[in-house]
């Protein structure tokens, strides 16, 4: 059971919280080797000798800033509501908000980025921790589709969750360096269309025939 935090705890969680987010705005627009802690103290109006007492260094607060976004990524999808709980919905919607995420939230897409390039010695890019931390929910989701005939069995749930993936974290990383060349919703539906089409038994593809994207 967890319990509340003291007014003391809740206002150093708050400042903890305004310094990464004034801090991934600096290192997003500066870039990590020109973003120093002072930098980030003058936009924030404090001391430097404040920073350090919530973070050892730049490095660590980078860190903390690559992984706020992760963390506000994830509760952006733990929020997909599906009131008829019709699986193929919760895909569909998980998919838009993802993208919807990242077209609202370059910057942690920039992190991201400067994370993979500055620190290659890390055992794992926070993005990965993140999406393997829900692999095993999403194999389930996955399998109990299969079970029940709804999606093709003669697909591995593994690659299947690997296909997906690597889609949307393409999609992410193109609409990032090139722009996007349409609305987002157009290719959020161009996304599902491509996942349904790929994963649905053939039964399941029937049933949907003549229902929009937009349904979904």
């Amino acid at each position: 059971m967890s319990t509340a935090l003291s007014p003391a705890e809740h206002r150093k969680a708050q400042r903890r919280n305004e310094i990464v987010r004034a801090a991934t705005r600096l290192f997003a627009d500066l870039g990590y080797a020109a973003c120093e802690m002072d930098r980030v103290a003058g936009e924030l109006g404090i001391a430097k000798g404040t920073l350090y007492l919530y973070f050892n260094g730049k490095q660590e607060l980078f860190l903390a800033c690559v992984d706020q976004g992760m963390q506000d990524l994830q509760t952006a999808l733990e929020q997909v509501v599906v009131p008829d709980n019709d699986p193929f919905r919760r895909i569909a919607q998980s998919i838009w908000r993802f993208l919807q995420f990242f077209d609202e939230n370059p910057q942690h897409i920039e992190l991201l980025i400067q994370e993979r390039a500055i620190f290659r010695d890390r055992p794992q890019p926070t993005f990965f921790v993140y999406r393997d931390a829900r692999r095993s929910r999403w194999r389930d989701f996955y399998q109990q589709l299969m079970d029940s005939g709804r999606i093709r069995t003669d697909l591995a749930i593994d690659d299947l969750l690997d296909s997906i993936g690597n889609l949307l974290y393409g999609t992410m990383f193109t609409n990032y360096f090139v722009g996007r060349s349409v609305p987002l919703c157009q290719q959020y539906k161009a996304v599902v269309e491509f996942t349904f089409r790929g994963i649905l038994s053939e039964g399941e593809r029937e049933r949907l025939t003549g229902i929009a994207c937009q349904d979904w």
